[in-house]
């Protein structure tokens, strides 16, 4: 299992961390357990194998937010 941490800008309340939850849920194969903080301006999953930052990104951006990292531990 890896772990991928997701630095995200642009989402100020509880409403836009479950509008990125549904779309990290319905976008991004393979990511599980995910949990989005608009107070930390994050989003963490794992996932059996590491996703490509590209599509993370594409995810982010397509959901309206400002993706500015991710990180796989």
């Amino acid at each position: 299992m890896v772990k991928t941490r997701v630095t995200i800008e642009g989402m100020m309340c509880k409403n836009c961390e479950k509008h990125m939850l549904e779309a990290m849920k319905k976008n991004l194969a393979g990511a599980k357990k995910i949990s989005v903080s608009h107070k930390t301006g994050s989003a963490e999953f794992v996932s059996d194998a590491p996703i490509e930052e590209t599509a993370i990104k594409e995810v982010v951006e397509d959901a309206g937010y400002t993706f500015v990292s991710c990180e796989t531990v």
